[in-house]
């Protein structure tokens, strides 16, 4: 639950985005740059978080008065190495943030913190990760409470689907893409699984709420809308113009759903509304074409 230190939103003073070149940090960073907040964008060029002396680098880089949202991360961490290198980059960014403390911190997590079969998930859910990729958010965010002493937020973003997304991940995104081309769409079964999908331009506004309120907790960002894997490729398909087949494979895995509990997002931000699936896969399908 999120609890806003601003009564009122107020425009940070600055945003330091540690990771604006990836997908997430850089939906965020034109976000905060359309509402006029001034931001420094850190990109890998600009701070590898691997490589020697990057957490003084970040500290002198820092404003006590700067607001840090921290999203840079090697995604998604399958495997022991990937999770080390993480948590790595975790830790320069704990150590640059204490050598300067900045007024607030945003992290930027994940729902794979919480258990599969936790439903509906609430911020209340127990944190039971049960991959490599939702153990190393759980340990980031466990590292930055223990040792980060500014107001700090842990968002928890469901699946993000976009134009940009980089990982053509199964759902909404390698979905479109494949309808684009007229090729099929093949499901995990007959892809019965129910999902909470967001559109990333709702985490960057989302984003941009938490930092003008100077909200610290914990917030779920999901719709509370779930719906099936192959109700979004037959989606997909019929915006592309139907030429493709959706196909389905023998199971391989039980059929597990997610659901979400927004109360609390209702809560803390009453005039938000999350963008609607259909409109949201729309705007994708656009923005992809024109990029």
């Amino acid at each position: 639950m999120l609890e806003h230190l601003n009564g009122q939103p107020q425009k940070p003073r600055r945003v330091v985005i540690i990771g604006a070149g990836g997908f997430v940090g850089g939906a965020v960073r034109e976000q905060l740059k359309s509402d006029g907040v001034p931001v420094l964008a850190l990109t890998r060029a600009e701070l590898d978080l691997n490589a020697e002396g990057a957490a003084a680098k970040l500290g002198s880089q820092l404003d006590a008065d700067d607001s840090v949202v921290f999203v840079s991360a090697v995604a998604p961490a399958r495997n022991t190495a990937l999770l080390m290198q993480n948590l790595r980059m975790a830790e320069a960014v704990t150590r640059g943030l204490a050598a300067r403390l900045p007024a607030h911190v945003v992290y930027i997590s994940s729902d794979a913190v919480y258990a599969d079969d936790a439903n509906p998930v609430t911020e209340q859910s127990c944190c039971q990760p049960s991959s490599m990729h939702g153990m190393m958010h759980a340990t980031r965010e466990l590292m930055l409470r223990s040792d980060v002493k500014a107001p700090l937020a842990m968002l928890r973003p469901s699946l993000l689907y976009g134009a940009r997304d980089p990982h053509n991940g199964y759902g909404p995104n390698r979905f479109r893409r494949l309808a684009e081309k007229s090729e099929a769409i093949t499901l995990f079964g007959e892809g019965e699984e129910q999902r909470d999908h967001v559109f990333i331009d709702d985490v960057a506004r989302l984003v941009a709420l938490v930092l003008a309120h100077r909200s610290r907790g914990t917030f779920n960002i999901a719709t509370g809308v779930s719906t099936s894997f192959r109700e979004i490729a037959e989606k997909a398909v019929s915006m592309a113009g139907g030429r493709s087949d959706v196909r389905g494979t023998p199971r391989q895995n039980p059929i597990t759903h997610r659901h979400f509990d927004i109360t609390n997002c209702l809560k803390a931000f009453p005039q938000f509304r999350y963008t609607p699936l259909d409109e949201g896969m729309a705007r994708a399908r656009q923005s992809g074409a024109s990029s």
